[in-house]
């Protein structure tokens, strides 16, 4: 292959497409290569303790040196990706240190990052007909912004995914956060919203029964949903018919596996079973605290108010009899609350739940298209309560457990085998492109360009879904395939062409300054300064980079042409440090481009 001399990032863009040579569901780790990282110092070692090769060192040298363990730098890189918002060094070199089992256990102890941006409760307290931000005189755009959209827990969640410790607990938060949807696009609160996705961190270990029990008892999803303040005689069904058809147990019967139970859609419930479940979950209202200028309605419930649970509001309460999933049923005159445990009953004890719900939560973090014993593996320990491995036992014992289930999806042999089946892998979300890409190169980001710019056009602004069925659907289908790729379903010409455009904004316009009316604000900004100390051996910051982002050198050729093409920029000259700048400028572009790295192996 020939040489990558231009400089010019669509040019670039170009030739590495045409030479990448894989489809996009190819393999990543390739069949050999270094397993060496470079640690915070710029110290490099390699992962069976002897020496790194030195520059110029062959593929095949590299490959033979290296020794992949289920702690060496291949696992580690590829578990930071599956746990993380994306591998940085020094994570790589913890997870080596602590090993697979040792760094999961370690996370599921760790302390909660949480949500803390965004104004309070007052929005919801006003008894003028003038308008909030009107009547308190403030800043039109950053009044709404601030006190009312989902603008400020973006910015956090974008804040925690770069700096916070607990990046297990946050990335199962996200994925919880994408089965139990709510959307700013729809509630307008960000106290409200802010408590909401603080509840699925302090979750994401817990059980999910507690998990849908908060979710019914959230004023933001009841408004969402529109089961707060619902109907004895005629409510809503909404929230009832997501509450089974996404939250919990799906429209097919499945067997443990996540198969169709006996090959075919058996559908697991009908319109009269969302009646049902509609009408033992009447009775409910905001928290007390709310007030307009007009009193609430209806009479007998309280004024819109998101800080706490919904509360018992007993004449909404419907008073019949009522028959849910698995021989359950809400007795006669039932509290609100009795009635909420019995559907909670009903649901966990239903057989969907446990492959419904482990199918997804594998789907958010190691791979599309689980094979059927993988998914059954994790069901049994959804339903147990409980994953034990040779160091340590996870879990609580109690049905629904999500740190056994966690850990399950995250230790199974196939999320931690070097021998990948044919159908593993996911496409990278865009908002774990953005986190991998900054935490790679050292970055920071306040989450603001992230927003409206670069997550609106790649059509996934955290926390604002476009509808309950997310930014895209489990089952997406991969075209040209047997297989489905949930991300897929937002991926066009479009978006991926995006990406790139990402990566030229991030590496050759410097990212963004930050923006004066955002608290705190940093900008986003990727800091090269380490690997430039390794940008005069382009083999050398090409096998860095290459760890980093894969675990392994490049196969032969493409390293080769990578190594060209950066080698092509020429160091030692009257301004070297211009000069090795672009070339980790060069390196990064076209490691962080390739399709090897937009699919997670």
């Amino acid at each position: 292959m020939g040489t990558i001399k231009s400089r010019n990032p669509a040019q670039q863009a170009r030739l590495w497409l045409a030479i990448a040579g894989a489809a996009l569901l190819a393999a990543c780790g390739g069949s050999g290569g270094s397993d060496s990282i470079t640690n915070s110092a710029g110290e490099s070692a390699a992962t069976d303790g002897s020496a790194q090769a030195g520059a110029g060192t062959s593929s095949s040298a590299l490959a033979a040196a290296a020794s992949l363990t289920a702690t060496g730098t291949a696992d580690a890189v590829r578990l930071a990706h599956q746990a993380s918002f994306g591998p940085s060094e020094a994570l790589i070199s913890d997870i080596r240190r602590l090993g697979a089992v040792g760094w999961v256990g370690a996370q599921v102890a760790s302390k909660a990052s949480s949500y803390r941006s965004g104004g309070a409760g007052d929005v919801h307290q006003q008894t003028s007909d003038v308008s909030y931000c009107d009547q308190l005189r403030r800043d039109s755009e950053t009044c709404w912004r601030d006190n009312f959209s989902a603008d400020p827990l973006l910015w956090d969640f974008y804040r925690n995914a770069m700096q916070q410790p607990d990046q297990l607990r946050q990335r199962v938060a996200f994925a919880l956060q994408q089965i139990v949807v709510v959307s700013s696009r729809e509630v307008s609160g960000t106290y409200g919203l802010r408590n909401y996705h603080n509840r699925l961190l302090d979750l994401a270990f817990g059980n999910y029964r507690d998990v849908l029990r908060s979710v019914a008892l959230s004023p933001v999803m009841g408004d969402y949903l529109n089961n707060v303040n619902n109907s004895r005689t005629a409510p809503n069904e909404n929230f009832a018919r997501e509450l089974l058809q996404l939250f919990a147990i799906g429209t097919c019967e499945l067997g443990a596996d996540g198969q169709l139970a006996g090959g075919t859609c058996k559908a697991t419930y009908n319109n009269e079973t969302v009646r049902a479940y509609a009408y033992a979950l009447t009775g409910w209202t905001y928290p007390v605290g709310g007030a307009t200028s007009w009193g609430c309605w209806p009479k007998g419930t309280n004024c819109r108010y998101y800080d706490g649970d919904m509360v018992p509001a007993p004449s909404l309460r419907d008073t019949e009899t009522r028959r849910l999933l698995q021989g359950i049923s809400v007795p006669a005159a039932s509290t609100a609350e009795l009635a909420l445990e019995r559907v909670l009953d009903s649901l966990m004890l239903h057989p969907n739940m446990a492959p419904f719900i482990s199918r997804q939560l594998i789907q958010h973090l190691v791979s599309a298209n689980p094979s059927n014993a993988y998914v059954q593996r994790v069901s049994a320990a959804f339903t147990s309560g409980r994953h034990a491995t040779d160091v340590r036992s996870f879990g609580t014992g109690q049905r629904g457990d999500l740190e056994a289930t966690v850990a399950a999806i995250l230790l199974d042999d196939e999320a931690r085998t070097s021998t990948l089946r044919a159908e593993s892998g996911r496409l990278r979300e865009p908002a774990l492109m953005f986190t991998g890409v900054l935490r790679a190169l050292n970055g920071q980001t306040d989450g603001a360009a992230l927003n409206w710019y670069w997550g609106g056009t790649m059509a996934q602004r955290v926390f604002s879904p476009p509808s309950v069925f997310n930014f895209y659907p489990p089952d997406y289908p991969v075209a040209g395939t047997k297989l489905v790729g949930p991300t897929f379903g937002i991926n066009n010409t479009n978006t991926a062409v995006a990406r790139l455009n990402f990566l030229t904004y991030l590496l050759y316009w410097n990212g963004s300054e930050p923006e004066k009316n955002i608290p705190g604000a940093v900008g986003t900004r990727a800091d090269l300064t380490a690997f430039e100390a390794d940008a005069a051996d382009a083999a050398k910051l090409v096998d860095r980079l290459s760890a980093l982002a894969y675990g392994v050198a490049l196969p032969a050729a493409q390293r080769q042409t990578v190594v060209d093409a950066v080698s092509s920029i020429k160091v030692g000259g009257t301004d070297d440090a211009k000069a090795k700048t672009e070339r980790v400028q060069q390196a990064a572009y076209l490691i962080f481009a390739s399709p090897r790295w937009h699919v997670l192996r």
